[in-house]
């Protein structure tokens, strides 16, 4: 029995010259409240399919965009770095200087097209008149697209950006970073464990700094079985700029000579 029900049998009981009156007012409320409430949820119903369908449109344009502006780059390499990384300091002259060489091998160079390690590679791949491309998202404190990118695109989305850096590279690098660039690291490394894409190196560098990280995933997620020895080898630690070159070319002459998407 519900509440309305035990307090309308209480009032019947009560007051029985008023029983009559007192449950058909009661009902009638009960009754429009039921009203207004489904006529509010039939309005958030309407209101969240015409949202959705907005939504539905713009992922729509960010994809076409995306596959229109980046399916004519050709061979690339997608780096991941911290936003913070100060200009001049060591990791941002490495991702510099990793941007330079990787575009005089002939890739274009994609990164998330803000400021830190993302900057110093635009700049070092614009220097020798390479492809730089930037994939910008729309944040509320995040910096405008940095003056190195040559191609820019931005999108409301997370997943169509990660859609975007993970089809068309052909290679993934890991410089220092925070929760952004994890994000994007286990992203890449999920889709290389889970084979649904054509093999591809994947490089991180910076020994010290990746070492926690190391460490926790040997002695703890391997240790109790929540991922293989196997997944060890999807990636490489290095300690350079001209060491994570190496890694790229040297896998790239033995398993990777045609330049094909991801999926």
């Amino acid at each position: 029995m519900t509440t309305v029900e035990k307090s309308l049998l209480r009032k019947t009981f009560v007051h029985p010259e008023e029983s009559t009156f007192i449950i058909t007012k009661e009902i009638t409320a009960f009754q429009a409240l039921n009203s207004r409430k489904e006529l509010r949820m039939q309005e958030w119903k309407d209101n969240t399919k015409a949202t959705d369908a907005w939504q539905v449109l713009r992922m729509q344009s960010e994809f076409t965009l995306g596959f229109e502006t980046l399916s004519e780059l050709g061979p690339s390499v997608c780096v991941f770095g911290s936003a913070r990384t100060a200009v001049g300091t060591k990791w941002y002259e490495e991702a510099k200087w990793f941007g330079k060489m990787m575009a005089c091998e002939g890739f274009s160079i994609i990164t998330g097209g803000g400021p830190g390690i993302m900057k110093a590679v635009n700049h070092g791949a614009k220097d020798v008149g390479a492809n730089s491309v930037g994939i910008g998202i729309e944040l509320p404190f995040e910096a405008k697209m940095n003056p190195y990118v040559t191609t820019g695109i931005v999108c409301r989305y997370f997943f169509t950006r990660k859609v975007m850096f993970l089809k068309y590279s052909q290679a993934f690098v890991a410089f220092p970073g925070g929760l952004g660039t994890l994000d994007e690291l286990f992203e890449t490394l999920t889709l290389a464990q889970t084979g649904h894409a054509p093999k591809f190196p994947i490089i991180l560098v910076g020994k010290e700094y990746w070492g926690g990280l190391l460490d926790w995933l040997k002695d703890t997620v391997s240790e109790n079985r929540k991922m293989s020895e196997a997944d060890f080898d999807l990636f490489r630690l290095v300690d350079s700029a001209e060491e994570a070159r190496d890694k790229i070319m040297e896998f790239h002459v033995k398993y990777r000579k045609e330049n094909q998407t991801n999926f």
